[in-house]
């Protein structure tokens, strides 16, 4: 493994917890370089070989495993593009962690962006966590642009926790998903803009076997200047059961727009939207700073209960 500095460390911190190397399976990657790899009885890691990226194969029934593949770039003026696929086999129940870290202390744009492919068969299980993180005082933009691609097998299974909360200049996050039949998709995704960023959120899921559902829930901050768009769509194919809600706090001069986008295509398929935005309540402000809290004491502590 390469030896990885005080910064990249932090990063790794932020995007995965990991204070050091990782038990069970692992690739993390560092500036464009393999910074550490390693694959276990169960969990293969194979590098491509046409272009940057990888391919896990988790076996048939294999459980109570993780891997972890972050991502961490600290040279300004890089840009990347990374393609991951992941082979979950039958009956499997693991746990992924994927996520990036950007420090850009430089004056040109860093970026990444990866596209995440999920091949879940029957009956596989699988809860994946993405962070990701900005920090570093250069003019240079931290730019992330990841692409989630998700088909489920009959009976299976993905929870997805997707989260940027601190630091990320410009984003345009996709996430596409095919469902077979009794496939379950969960979605919680959490979010927070301030300055001049820029977030779009783009979701397309297709519920195509009986008894499929999908759960997606997003709840976001824009602060100062900020701009954010959710765009939701769920396309009902049969006898199925679709929601998607968009929870937002607008603050300052920043901007919203929420887009629901509900197809049903079969006399059962039921699907439901929801959508608030709305800034933080006088009364909520008041009660916390009677308790000794200053005014923007109180709005930051609202804020982190709401991105809980």
């Amino acid at each position: 493994m390469l030896k990885l500095d005080e910064i990249q460390m932090r990063l790794l911190k932020e995007v995965a917890d990991l204070h050091e190397i990782p038990e069970g399976a692992y690739n993390i990657r560092s500036n464009s370089q393999a910074a550490g790899r390693k694959s276990t009885a169960n969990i293969e890691i194979i590098p491509k070989t046409e272009v940057s990226g990888i391919d896990i194969r988790i076996k048939t029934g294999t459980k109570n495993e993780s891997v972890h593949i972050p991502v961490v770039m600290t040279q300004s003026g890089l840009k990347e593009m990374v393609y991951n696929d992941f082979y979950i086999g039958e009956d499997s129940d693991v746990v992924i962690v994927a996520g990036c870290g950007i420090d850009n202390c430089g004056g040109d744009d860093s970026e990444h962006d990866g596209i995440h492919r999920f091949f879940l068969e029957k009956n596989a299980k699988v809860r994946y966590v993405e962070k990701h993180y900005g920090s570093g005082n250069g003019k240079g933009k931290r730019i992330l642009n990841p692409q989630t691609e998700v088909y489920m097998a009959e009976g299976s299974t993905m929870e997805m926790e997707m989260v940027q909360i601190k630091g990320v200049d410009d984003t345009d996050r996709k996430t596409i998903a095919e469902l077979d039949a009794n496939a379950k998709l969960v979605v919680r995704e959490r979010l927070m803009t301030h300055g001049s960023q820029r977030a779009l959120c783009t979701y397309d899921i297709r519920l195509n076997g009986e008894g499929s559902s999908a759960d997606v829930v997003s709840r976001s901050v824009a602060k100062e200047d900020s701009y954010q768009r959710f765009d939701a769509k769920i396309v009902g194919n049969t006898a199925c059961y679709g929601h998607t809600e968009c929870d937002s706090i607008i603050m300052d001069r920043g901007k919203i727009l929420a887009v629901p986008g509900l197809e049903a295509n079969h006399v059962d398929a039921a699907l439901v939207h929801e959508a608030a935005i709305g800034k933080i309540a006088g009364d909520q402000i008041i009660k916390l700073m009677t308790l000794g809290l200053t005014e923007q004491e109180a709005e930051e502590q609202i804020i982190n209960g709401f991105l809980k």
